[in-house]
């Protein structure tokens, strides 16, 4: 789903809006009579927040399963104050966070052959996720930018869910692929 200009700006007015006034003990979702009908649409969403240009948070949904707007909203919310890899944000960090949306396409089967079969069929604007009956992980497109190879692109991805890189040759794997639209208020301006 391609949003307009206006409906990411709306996006991550939402995101800043639910860290902001969580700060305050309030962390009711936004009102949603007054947003544009594609913001209350089911749609899966990824909030990422960096400080100084590294990681300080990142959580998402790969499955749209509520509007969009209260997606962004609960993941900001994760992504500030329960991604179990940091410390909840403090207030005295949060003018030095940049935040980051992505609208995630709907994930569909990737099918391969074998593992040379699917690192052929890899694009770096490509997501993925891994699902195996022992685990889980997924990796939005950006992550190509840190981990360009795709050989270890896909045992980064098993390591995340926990599982050897050999996972891929198991008839029990699923891989599944999605696009995303990110934005940041920086890429609005441009």
């Amino acid at each position: 789903m391609r949003l307009t200009k206006e409906e990411k700006k709306l996006l991550l007015d939402i995101a800043h809006s639910a860290i902001s006034r969580a700060f305050r003990g309030d962390l009711s979702p936004p009102p949603l009579g007054d947003l544009p009908p594609r913001l209350l649409e089911d749609g899966a969403s990824f909030v990422t927040l960096t400080k100084n240009g590294q990681l300080r948070g990142c959580i998402g949904s790969v499955e749209a399963y509520r509007p969009l707007a209260l997606d962004v909203h609960y993941n900001a919310l994760a992504a500030a104050f329960r991604d179990p890899r940091f410390p909840p944000l403090h207030p005295d960090e949060w003018p030095y966070v940049e935040v980051e949306v992505s609208v995630l396409s709907e994930p569909k089967v990737l099918p391969y052959e074998d593992l040379a079969d699917l690192i052929r069929r890899l694009r770096p604007d490509m997501g993925l996720i891994l699902e195996h009956p022992e685990g889980r992980a997924t990796f939005l497109p950006q992550v190509w930018e840190k981990i360009p190879d795709p050989v270890a692109f896909l045992s980064e991805l098993a390591h995340k869910a926990g599982l050897p890189p050999s996972v891929y040759n198991d008839p029990r794997t699923v891989v599944k692929y999605y696009t995303v639209d990110k934005f940041t208020y920086r890429d609005l301006e441009e």
